[in-house]
């Protein structure tokens, strides 16, 4: 109103009036603005803005929310890949522990086979021997028979079972030397 006053001052009068400017209805519609005004910023545009400063915070909330999701979803991602690394750690480690078991059960069965194997050997000298031993006996045996006969016929005389004892005797001795 000031501005209005001191502009009605600075010009010569009838230059609002030149203007078609009729100040009493000019006053009233300026007062009416202002009201009109008054009214929209209390009950229209306070609330509107309080509405959008309440969609503003529900963004704001839900880009936070949004934020902490794709840090739980990056923690979950991290640890599942924890989880997947221990696992394969742990199935490694039990693949190996199973290798070893295996190799010495099968290192246990080759010693079993190998010793299995020296007893056969140490079993089929051993009657080897024996069979030795006994062919040589038989061989002994066979031998004092026959020098006994031969003597008999070389002799033509009849040995006496002392004497047959004695030529067999000293054959095997011969034949042990």
């Amino acid at each position: 109103m000031i501005f209005i006053a001191l502009a009605a001052e600075t010009h010569a009068p009838g230059f609002f009036e030149q203007f078609g400017v009729d100040w009493p209805h000019f006053l009233a519609q300026l007062i009416t603005f202002l009201i009109v005004l008054w009214v929209l910023k209390k009950f229209a545009y306070r609330p509107l803005l309080d509405l959008l400063k309440e969609r503003e915070d529900r963004i704001a909330e839900a880009l936070q929310k949004a934020e902490q999701i794709e840090k739980d979803r990056a923690k979950a991602e991290e640890t599942r890949k924890k989880i997947l690394a221990d696992a394969q750690a742990e199935a490694q480690r039990i693949i190996d522990e199973a290798r070893q078991v295996a190799q010495r059960e099968g290192d246990k069965q080759l010693q079993e086979a190998v010793a299995q194997a020296e007893q056969l050997v140490a079993k089929a000298r051993e009657a080897t021997e024996l069979d030795r031993e006994r062919m040589m006996t038989e061989l002994k045996r066979e031998i004092g028979r026959l020098v006994v006969e031969t003597t008999a016929k070389v002799t033509g005389k009849i040995l006496t079972p002392q004497d047959q004892q004695r030529l067999a005797e000293e054959t095997a001795r011969e034949l042990a030397a």
